[in-house]
């Protein structure tokens, strides 16, 4: 006979909130998209690439987009360069002669230039070029007079002749996990501070609040310009600057949930059998004050990816050649001949930023007590 499972965490209460979350539709398809379009962008190495996923050749396997392999492997004494470009002629003649090589579905990286195109760069994506240029702006054209799908630009090319679709799938995953990375980080420090404010009050409250008003009166955009000016460019040197300054804006919410709750009779009764403050502020008051923080997760997350991308097209974000969003709008600014750059940065950024203000609705409803115990 089969014993049902018992899911600890789905509570009566936990469940009136997974159904309020499922009945705000638009948030509810929104989060699935979004974790699908994310998930996808787990993979961008798999998706897009200038290597293939896998070669056969002579009986052995190799996996170029995990490692780099000599020239000489595959061109014998022909080959001298210490990495091998598979899209050369000569490369994949070898190859299909003695095996067999599974590409990518778009076969540019985010750094990869298109040395094929027809006019200068931007160039205009492929199904918006004429008839007479769509095959010969694309690597193999005299070997595939039908175009390698996965050769072609389908949103065209940047100022510097990489692949548009690449640098989107890239850049996404990278300002989602930028802002997940932010987001976890801020909301680590901000309960923390947050709690021993609430909770002990008195002068330890005073002392933090006199601070964090002095800290968030600070000019943050310019100190944030001036820092990313002077440190070098990187992941978490970025993360670590606005880290600074992002914490802030969960203390308040925690506060006040450790300073509503710390005397209510549940905690004066632990208090009274001698628990410690330690234990009292991780199991009784903790997991009531985020129920308040996990509802403006979303839209913290939102704000650290818009954050990113403003440093990124004043050029203070992420190094030179990175996959930035922030970029792509800069070089959209920069190329007004070329709308489909304008147009693929802002699609971008509205629908990651739309589906996540439809997310955070959805979970703000979740968590609502009104509708939770009404």
């Amino acid at each position: 006979m089969a014993v049902a499972t018992k899911k600890p965490w789905l509570t009566p209460v936990n469940q009136r909130r997974l159904a309020n979350f499922k009945a705000n539709r638009r948030g509810y398809w929104s989060f699935w998209i979004f974790m699908l379009i994310f998930g996808l962008s787990l993979f961008a190495e798999v998706i897009a690439n200038d290597r293939p996923i896998l070669v056969s050749f002579k009986g052995e396997f190799y996996v170029p987009i995990l490692r780099d392999y000599e020239e000489a492997v595959f061109l014998g004494d022909e080959g001298f360069l210490p990495t091998t470009d598979y899209k050369t002629d000569l490369v994949r003649e070898k190859i299909d002669e003695n095996g067999w090589m599974i590409w990518p579905p778009i076969r540019y990286s985010y750094l990869t230039a298109n040395t094929f195109v027809p006019t200068s760069a931007p160039t205009r994506p492929f199904w918006l070029m004429p008839e007479e240029q769509r095959c010969s702006a694309y690597p193999l054209a005299d070997k595939d007079p039908n175009c390698t799908l996965g050769n072609m630009n389908w949103l065209g090319t940047d100022d510097q002749a990489r692949d548009v679709f690449a640098r989107i799938i890239y850049g996404f995953r990278l300002s989602v996990l930028f802002g997940l990375a932010l987001t976890a980080a801020s909301a680590v420090i901000g309960v923390a501070i947050g709690a021993v404010q609430g909770y002990f009050g008195g002068l330890t409250d005073l002392i933090g609040q006199r601070f964090i008003e002095i800290w968030s009166s600070m000019p943050v955009l310019y100190i944030l310009l001036i820092m990313a000016s002077i440190l070098p460019p990187g992941f978490f040197v970025l993360l670590g600057i606005l880290l600074l300054f992002s914490w802030t804006s969960f203390v308040g919410i925690v506060r006040a949930e450790f300073f509503r709750a710390r005397n209510f009779e549940y905690v004066r009764a632990a208090r009274a059998l001698g628990v410690g403050n330690a234990v009292i502020m991780w199991r009784h008051l903790l997991p009531n004050a985020m129920v308040a923080t996990l509802t403006f997760l979303p839209f913290i997350l939102s704000g650290s990816i818009s954050t990113l991308t403003a440093l990124d097209f004043l050029g203070l974000g992420m190094p030179p050649g990175s996959p930035s969003l922030g970029e792509m709008v800069g070089q959209a600014k920069s190329n007004l001949q070329a709308p489909w750059l304008g147009f693929t940065a802002f699609f971008t950024l509205a629908a990651m930023l739309s589906l996540l203000i439809f997310i955070g609705e959805a979970v703000r409803d979740a968590f609502d007590p009104r509708k939770t115990f009404g």
